[in-house]
């Protein structure tokens, strides 16, 4: 029982060694950036000057359109795998793929009906 976690414990080991044998060497070779320009430290804005404040408000229909995106990008996870794969997953499986993607559906057109994804 004990023996399951034993591969799972070896490649955390392995990896946290590798990271911090990494970061030991860097350091202990010296490794540093050949000139210390003093644009290095600022921040890149496609070559642009910043002008004004970073703190700004932004309209909360940024967040809206990005959590739909995601929304369908996790569609996308859940959709691709089980088309590849419909016919040995048989008639049932096409039924909890219509309810997944119903509930998708009403949940886009709530969005559209309350006018979160219009763009003005």
């Amino acid at each position: 029982m004990a023996t399951e976690w034993i591969p799972a414990i070896v490649f955390m080991a392995l990896s946290l060694g590798v990271g911090l044998s990494m970061v030991v060497g860097a350091r202990l070779l010296g490794v540093r950036a050949k000139d210390d320009l003093p644009t290095r430290t600022l921040t890149y804005e496609s070559g642009e000057a910043a002008r004004g404040g970073a703190w700004i408000r932004f309209h909360p229909r940024y967040y809206v359109v990005a959590l739909v995106f995601v929304l369908f990008d996790v569609e996308a996870v859940f959709v691709l795998p089980w088309a590849l794969n419909v016919r040995e997953l048989g008639l049932l499986a096409i039924g909890e793929m219509a309810v997944f993607l119903l509930v998708l559906v009403l949940g886009w057109a709530y969005a559209l009906r309350k006018g979160a994804l219009k763009w003005q």
